[in-house]
C-alpha cells in the first residue's frame, strides 16, 4: 500500500467519523422532539456518503461505528456497546452489505468518469493534433507536431528524431532536454532499421528510464521518439508503456488518414534534390568563372587592340564575343548567387552609406549596358544615411537595371530617382518598356520564373527579380513593382528604412 493510498483512507476514516458525529447529533435532537424509539436507520446516510465519496474501506468503517453508535446511545443498555436486540445485529449486516455494494458501484462510476474525462481530454489534443497537421508547411513542422503532442498527452519529457542521421548527428541537447548517449544510440538503431520498432527501455547513468519505440512500427518516416520516465518502478513502465502505445496508435491512426507519410517521403526527396541541385550549380558555375574570366580579358584586349582599328568586322565580332561573355557572367553570378540565398541565407554587413553613391555605383556597374539608354536621374538633395549592406543593394539595383534595359528598346528613356518619406528612402526605376500584366505580377519574384509574353524573344534565367528581392530583404526593406499594362513600362521601387535616431549619433563619433 503506497502514501497516497494510506492517506486516502485516513481522509475517509476521519470524514465518515464527522459524519456519524453529525449524525448522532441529528438523531438524539429528533428522539427529544418527536419521541421516536427506533432511528438507528438513519445511520444509513453516512453510510451511503461514505461509499460514494471515498470507496468501501471509509463505508464500512461508518456502517460499524453507526451500528456501535446506535447501541451506545439509543439501545437499552444506555451508554454501552453491549448487543441485547437483534434488530441491532441485523442493522451491522444491513448496513455492511450497504456500504460495500455503494462503495463498489461508487468506485467503478468513479473509474468509468475518469476514462470518459481522460477519453474527452485525448480526442481533444488529437484533434488540436489533426488540425496542426493539416497547417504544417514542411517535415520539421509535423515532427514537431508530434512530439508536442505526444509530450502534452503522456506529460512527460519526449524527444522526436527524424532519422538515424538526425539521432547519431545529435548533440545531446533537445529543446532544453539533455538526452543520454545509450538513448541517442538506441534511437539511431531503430530508425536505421536495424532494430525492432516495438518500445525497448535504457536506462542512463542518472538512473533514469527512458523508452525508445517508433512513432510508427508501419512506417519508419514518422521518426523514432525518447521518452523520459524518470525514476520508475517496473510497474510504472509497464502502465507507461501501455499508455505511449495507445497515444501512438491513435496518432499514427491520424497520420495514415491525412497521408502524412507519403508527404514526408515527397518532402525529404524534393529537399535531396534541392541539395544536388544547388551543389551541381555552385559546382559548374565555379568551374566556369575561370576559363570566363579568361575570355573576357581576352576579348577586351582584343578590343582595344590598335590593330583592329581600321577591321570593322573583327572588331564587331570580339565586340560580340565580349558582351556574350559578359552576359554569361552575370548569369553565373545570379546562379551563384541563388545558391548562396538557398543554402547559406545572406549575411549582410551593415555600415553607413550614401544613397548616391549606391546608386551611382550600381550605373557605373552597369555602364556598357545601359549606353544605349538615355538615364534620367533625379535624386533629390541631403538624402539621409541608410544602415545597410551597400554591396547588396548595390547588386539588386543591378539586377533591376538588367531587367530595365532587357525589357525596353534602344534609346528608350530609364529614369532613376531616389527620396526620403516617411522614414524610409525610396529609390525608384521607371522604364519605357513592355511593363507586365496583373498574372505575371503574381508571379515575378518566384525563381526561375519567366514573363511568358517574352519568353522566347528574350534571353534570361528567370532569377534577376528573385535575387533583387531576396538583397532587398536582408537588409530589412521591400520590393514593389507596378506597370499600367503591357507595353506601357514598369517601374520598380525599393524602400530602405532610415534609422534617424542613430544619425546624430554616428555624427557626434564622426567629431570625436
Amino acid at each position: 500500500m503506497n502514501f497516497d493510498s494510506t492517506s486516502k483512507q485516513f481522509r475517509g476514516i476521519a470524514g465518515a467519523t464527522v459524519l456519524i458525529a453529525v449524525t448522532i447529533g441529528f438523531v438524539s435532537l429528533l428522539v427529544m422532539q418527536t419521541g421516536v424509539t427506533h432511528a438507528s436507520s438513519v445511520f444509513l446516510i453516512p453510510v451511503v456518503v461514505a461509499a460514494t465519496r471515498w470507496g468501501v474501506f471509509a463505508a464500512v468503517y461508518a456502517a460499524v461505528a453507526g451500528v456501535l453508535a446506535s447501541a451506545f446511545f439509543f439501545y437499552e443498555p444506555l451508554y454501552s456497546f453491549r448487543i441485547t436486540n437483534p434488530h441491532e445485529v441485523i442493522n451491522l449486516i444491513l448496513f455492511v452489505f450497504v456500504a460495500v455494494t455503494v462503495g463498489q458501484l461508487a468506485t467503478r462510476l468513479k473509474k468509468q468518469a475518469e476514462i470518459a474525462r481522460q477519453r474527452e481530454i485525448d480526442m481533444r489534443d488529437l484533434y488540436a493534433f489533426s488540425r496542426r497537421l493539416a497547417m504544417a508547411f514542411d517535415v520539421g513542422d509535423i515532427h514537431a507536431a508530434i512530439e508536442d503532442h505526444l509530450a502534452t498527452v503522456m506529460q512527460r519529457k519526449v524527444v522526436l528524431f527524424a532519422s538515424a542521421r538526425d539521432a547519431a548527428n545529435s548533440s545531446g541537447h533537445r529543446a532544453g532536454i539533455t538526452v543520454p548517449e545509450p538513448v541517442l544510440a538506441e534511437a539511431a538503431q531503430i530508425a536505421s532499421g536495424r532494430r525492432e520498432a516495438a518500445a525497448s527501455t535504457v536506462k542512463s547513468d542518472a538512473a533514469e528510464t527512458w523508452l525508445v519505440r517508433a512513432v510508427s512500427p508501419k512506417s519508419l518516416e514518422f521518426g523514432v521518439i525518447a521518452v523520459n520516465l524518470g525514476d520508475a518502478t517496473q510497474a510504472m513502465i509497464a502502465e507507461l508503456r501501455t499508455r505511449v502505445d495507445a497515444v501512438l496508435a491513435d496518432a499514427t491512426a491520424t497520420l495514415e488518414r491525412l497521408g502524412v507519410a507519403h508527404a514526408i517521403g515527397e518532402a525529404r526527396m524534393r529537399a535531396q534534390t534541392e541539395q544536388l541541385r544547388e551543389a551541381l550549380i555552385g559546382s559548374v558555375s565555379h568551374e566556369l568563372r575561370t576559363p570566363l574570366a579568361s575570355i573576357l580579358g581576352a576579348a577586351t584586349v582584343l578590343g582595344a587592340s590598335p590593330a583592329l582599328a581600321n577591321e570593322k568586322k573583327l572588331k564587331a565580332l570580339v565586340h560580340d564575343v565580349r558582351d556574350e561573355a559578359e552576359r554569361l557572367n552575370n548569369d553565373i553570378q545570379n546562379l551563384l548567387d541563388a545558391t548562396r540565398i538557398s543554402s547559406d541565407g545572406i549575411h549582410p554587413h551593415l555600415e553607413w552609406a550614401d544613397p548616391a553613391d549606391i546608386v551611382n555605383s550600381a550605373i557605373e556597374h552597369c555602364k556598357r549596358r545601359l549606353a544605349e539608354r538615355r538615364i534620367v536621374l533625379n535624386l533629390e538633395r541631403d538624402l539621409p544615411l541608410v544602415h545597410v549592406d551597400p554591396i547588396l543593394v548595390q547588386q539588386a539595383l543591378v539586377q533591376i537595371f538588367d531587367n530595365a534595359v532587357k525589357y525596353s528598346a534602344a534609346d528608350s528613356q530609364i529614369g532613376v530617382a531616389a527620396r526620403a518619406r516617411d522614414g524610409h528612402l525610396i529609390i525608384s526605376v521607371s522604364d519605357e518598356g513592355t511593363g507586365f500584366t496583373s498574372a505575371d505580377h503574381k508571379k515575378m519574384w518566384d525563381r526561375f520564373v519567366r514573363g511568358e509574353r517574352h519568353a522566347a524573344t528574350t534571353s534570361g534565367s528567370g532569377l534577376g527579380l528573385w535575387i533583387a528581392n531576396a538583397f532587398v530583404a536582408a537588409n530589412g526593406g521591400k520590393l514593389n513593382a507596378v506597370s499600367e499594362g503591357p507595353d506601357r513600362g514598369a517601374t520598380l521601387t525599393i524602400e530602405l528604412p532610415v534609422a534617424q535616431a542613430a544619425i546624430p549619433q554616428l555624427e557626434s563619433d564622426a567629431d570625436e
